[in-house]
């Protein structure tokens, strides 16, 4: 079972610190949301330096000793700070304030520390960059959560520009993306997201869902009581508080107590979680994994270790529909009446550790056909145990060949072909090359497994993957490097912008001569909702042999499947997007005589510079 939810009460304006908190734990909280300031307390900000240092605007640290300052309490910042207020008199005297109470928050040691983010926040973004980019070590702990509604409350139309689009006004989410362009999508700027009784459309929830939010703020308010009393969400709040639930994201219970105890809310939301929590291998298998950039295996420049075998072996789906897929093309291949007679070539060739080897030999006992095996696999270190297992359990129907499958000469040639070498973006780890390799001992009517494969490509949303590139950066490197890669990941904090679309396919046993694995599309999305692209979600589609096929494309997905990851191709400057925009971008595949590489680069709405240029950051060595 997943860990529990992370859940915290917020406390308007406490009179004792200590009770407070005591009441936060008995509920069952984690953490409690108290105001940095005293609001009793007067600040003067006059040019008084000696009446500035002996006015007290907030408690003594005394009253919790720094662990509790450290690991239970989020500071809330004063709620009338305005930086970008057209006075200049209340704009000076709100940067003054924030300075303070973020100099204390530092001091105190808080995990985090919530802010209000207003419509406009220009002059706010720049002074809290500043103050991320400046603050000294031990100052810079907390992360700031940006406190914004989902919804924007109604503002009288006075009060803006004419001309000012009203769905614009109200679409937070803009306030949000003005505030992160501006703060140069700062990571330790994230947001708190309230909940409001009316929620948006379910495309802007899913643009939310890829934002950086640490907090989803849950109102009173908002409980209905149920018959026995206690406190519920209506259904459209459930499902929008479990999206979040699914991303780790912590709850902050605020509002007036309308119910018998606070207590109340808490048990709710974790039965939220509880009763929303399926029992998904991929999730368990992914623990840990979330939003983590790996770089892509390179099978063939490198010899995979026995715990990279291990972690695919375990996959419930994969080997599964392999064994169908050659219990169909053994059926195929042998005749009813030629069952006892004829015995047919199955060559697995990248066998690893033989999980093939064994679902082709419980293949053909399920057909009741007779084949005989040769497992090929250029690994030394596999080829151990796989000649420890034909030794033991397969016998003289398996022939083990310690060989690149492209340098073997093969004494006979193969009815089936069976092969998986396939990568989360399809061809990336080479197959294409590998198999165009190995065919040359096919029989001209033979079976390869899989037939084919074809990537997608989807563009995406997502702060915390941008910010992981960026973070990437090596010293010795040049800037662009990091988002020239392709990456594994995960995903998990991400929108998808548009439906991911079919790229490049490879079909095999491939007879074109000369064979050219080499790929240019161009391809064409129509952007769901005002947004901001960073980059594309790469995913693949294969068919094994007839209707058997394996996916990790969202449409298609075979499920319980964790053997792959997508893939992440990221871009160097993220771009604005509108609603109805057609996102242009251009995709190559690109070959050589000793690397296969790609190159990516948008050209509309907006352009960009081509990613990758021969391969200069990231290539695949053959």
């Amino acid at each position: 079972m997943a860990k529990r939810v992370s859940c915290g009460l917020d406390f308007v304006s406490p009179a004792d610190i200590t009770n407070a908190l005591q009441i936060a734990t008995e509920s069952k909280y984690d953490f409690a949301a108290l105001p940095i300031a005293h609001p009793r307390h007067k600040r003067d900000f006059s040019g008084n330096s000696q009446a500035r240092r002996l006015t007290a605007f907030t408690r003594a640290d005394l009253i919790l000793n720094s662990s509790d300052w450290s690991t239970l309490i989020v500071g809330k910042i004063s709620p009338h700070v305005d930086l970008d207020h057209e006075d200049k008199l209340l704009r000076q005297e709100s940067e003054k304030v924030l300075e303070q109470e973020l100099s204390f928050a530092g001091h105190l040691g808080l995990p985090a520390v919530l802010v209000p983010l207003r419509k406009n926040n220009t002059n706010f973004a720049r002074f809290l960059h500043n103050k991320v980019l400046s603050s000294p070590l031990n100052q810079a702990r907390y992360h700031v959560w940006l406190h914004l509604p989902m919804i924007s409350p109604k503002i009288e139309a006075s009060q803006f520009e004419r001309d000012v689009d009203e769905e614009e006004v109200d679409d937070t989410w803009h306030w949000w993306n003005n505030f992160r362009i501006t703060a140069n999508f700062e990571k330790k700027l994230s947001l708190a997201l309230e909940l409001t009784a009316d929620l948006p459309d379910a495309e802007d929830i899913d643009r939310w869902l890829g934002e950086p939010i640490k907090c989803l703020v849950v109102p009173t308010h908002l409980f209905m009581t149920n018959k026995k009393g206690f406190p519920v969400l209506p259904k459209s709040h459930q499902v929008a508080i479990r999206q979040f639930l699914r991303q780790k994201t912590q709850i902050l219970i605020t509002g007036a107590q309308r119910h018998q105890h606070y207590k109340h809310y808490q048990q709710y939301i974790e039965h939220l979680w509880q009763v929303g929590y399926e029992s998904d291998p991929v999730m368990q298998f992914a623990q840990g994994y979330e939003d983590f950039l790996q770089f892509p295996l390179q099978p063939l420049m490198d010899n995979l270790e026995s715990q990279t075998y291990e972690v695919f072996e375990k996959d419930p789906v994969k080997y599964t529909e392999y064994q169908r897929a050659m219990y169909l093309a053994i059926l195929d291949k042998v005749p009813l009446e030629e069952k006892d007679t004829k015995v047919i070539t199955l060559m697995v060739v990248g066998a690893g550790r033989g999980p093939l080897v064994r679902a082709a030999l419980t293949a053909a006992e399920k057909a009741d056909r007779r084949i005989r095996v040769y497992a090929v696999e250029k690994n030394p270190n596999a080829i151990v145990t796989l000649q420890c297992l034909a030794d033991e359990e397969w016998g003289d129907r398996v022939t083990i060949v310690s060989c690149d499958m492209r340098d073997w000469d093969a004494p006979e040639k193969a009815d089936i072909l069976v092969s998986e070498l396939l990568g989360s973006f399809g061809d990336n780890e080479l197959s294409p090359e590998c198999l165009d390799g190995a065919q040359k001992f096919l029989k001209d009517d033979g079976i390869s497994i899989p037939s084919s494969y074809t990537s997608f490509l989807g563009p995406i949303q997502s702060s915390k993957l941008f910010n992981e590139v960026r973070s990437c950066r090596e010293r010795d490197k040049p800037y662009f490097t990091s988002f020239e890669m392709s990456y594994v990941v995960h995903f998990r904090n991400r929108t998808e912008l548009a439906d991911p679309q079919a790229l490049f396919t490879f079909t095999h046993p491939n007879r074109e001569m000369p064979i050219d694995n080499s790929r240019y599309e161009v391809r064409h999305f129509p952007i769901k909702c005002d947004s901001m692209l960073h980059g594309f979600a790469g995913y693949f589609e294969t068919v094994l042999y007839k209707d058997v096929m394996l996916s990790i494309n969202p449409a298609t997905h075979s499920p319980g499947m964790f053997s792959w990851f997508p893939v992440l191709f990221p871009i160097q400057n993220p771009i604005s997007l509108k609603k109805g925009d057609v996102l242009e971008i251009h995709f190559w595949r690109c070959v050589n005589r000793t690397h296969v590489w790609y190159e990516w680069c948008v050209t509309k709405p907006l352009g960009s510079a081509i990613h990758n240029p021969l391969g200069r950051s990231h290539n695949i060595g053959l």
